[in-house]
């Protein structure tokens, strides 16, 4: 099966085609968004740290910020820095520029403030989203998709019809050899021993386990206990009733498919297969490691309604709950409450969702596109000093 999409140096595949406009830190965000929000073809990401971070947090920023901008959708990238910051431009556009990718340098201090550095920065973006203009979409084997899958605002529909949804999808594209990424440790807590049952051998089973043994623990050392932010007060009003209830929903999102491995924020794999990636349940921070990680699509399930998008990614949304997709049909692009009314089946809508899935990677646009929504959040593991 093939899509058309972008082929990269490095051999990777995009379905977009980004200019990215690269802060490395909060203080070049502005000039950064600016520069993107001048020249057409061009992205940005809100990058809220960056500086004066420690250890294990400092380097998780600076591999997230490249591995960003080694994702599939990059074209080229042009790096925005203060100048004094803890993840530095120069290392920074020196790790992107061994993919092959066209990149540039501006760093505001260097270049003479922020005007300055705005205006070589536009001049920079405009030769590169002129030549990127002039790249076709080439045939590209399906394997060489890479699916992020996420929930959000969940309620019991999530369980029932959207999140199995996307485990049919998911399942097509492995068995096709792709690539997806379940997420979102917290929210496989209580099912944790499920889901590890399906690993390919005993060493992946144990990395699962350990997931979640180290997610509570972290927890415990702040002195609390992770089941007062889990199920949050949305999931509850939505009708979950405990965080083991919300786990057992959310792992049908891995349909049925071997788990070949498990993944830290923001790494890439390394072979094709049903990866679990550890990320926060908190949605921005979960599609940024995804994304990070080289999905080049995101499918989010939401039971309450959400418009979450991503600078890079396109993010696919659908819903098992027939009234949310009435009241936030402009955000959601999918109604599988057909699931839940007896109609359709899972295996129906799940083959529906992947004609979307290819449909999107051959140029379709989400809504969340189409509406402007570009939510970026790297997650922090310390505190900032």
């Amino acid at each position: 099966m093939k899509f058309m999409g972008y082929r990269r140096k490095d051999g990777k595949v995009g379905v977009r085609n980004h200019v990215l406009i690269l802060a490395t830190s909060v203080c070049s965000n502005k000039v950064a968004e600016e520069i993107a929000n001048k020249v057409t073809g061009c992205t940005h990401i809100n990058n809220t740290f960056g500086c004066c971070q420690i250890g294990s947090d400092a380097r998780l920023t600076t591999k997230t910020v490249i591995n960003t901008a080694l994702n599939g959708n990059v074209g080229a990238v042009v790096v925005v820095g203060l100048g004094c910051e803890g993840t530095e431009p120069d290392f920074v556009a020196k790790e992107i520029a061994k993919s092959g990718k066209p990149v540039a340098t501006v760093v505001i201090q260097k270049d003479g403030g922020t005007l300055k550095a705005f205006a070589k920065g536009c001049e920079y973006a405009r030769v590169f989203s002129q030549e990127l203009s002039m790249e076709k979409r080439v045939e590209c084997d399906v394997n060489e998709l890479i699916l992020g899958m996420e929930c959000g605002g969940s309620d019991t529909t999530s369980g029932l019809a959207s999140n199995p949804t996307i485990g049919k999808a998911s399942d097509m594209l492995v068995s096709l050899g792709g690539t997806s990424m379940l997420s979102e440790t917290t929210e496989f807590i209580g099912a944790e021993h499920v889901i590890a049952k399906r690993a390919k051998n005993e060493t992946v089973a144990n990395e699962i386990l350990n997931l979640v043994r180290n997610c509570e623990k972290r927890a415990m050392q702040l002195g609390e206990d992770i089941r007062g932010g889990q199920p949050t007060p949305g999931n509850i009003e939505g009708g979950l009733s405990s965080i083991e209830e919300k786990s057992l929903g959310c792992i049908h999102k891995a349909g049925h498919a071997e788990i070949t491995g498990v993944l830290n924020y923001a790494d890439i794999p390394s072979e094709k297969g049903l990866y679990i990636m550890d990320t926060p349940g908190q949605d921005i921070e979960s599609i940024t490691g995804m994304v990070a990680g080289g999905a080049q699509v995101v499918v989010f399930t939401t039971g309450r309604g959400t418009p979450t998008g991503n600078p890079i990614a396109p993010v696919i949304k659908l819903t098992g709950n027939k009234a949310t997709f009435e009241k936030m049909s402009d955000n959601i692009d999918l109604n599988v409450s057909e699931i839940i009314s007896g109609e359709k089946s899972i295996d129906e809508m799940g083959e529906i969702l992947f004609k979307e899935l290819l449909d999107v990677s051959n140029g379709k646009t989400t809504k969340a596109e189409e509406l402007g929504h570009k939510e970026f959040c790297i997650y922090k593991t310390a505190p900032t000093f």
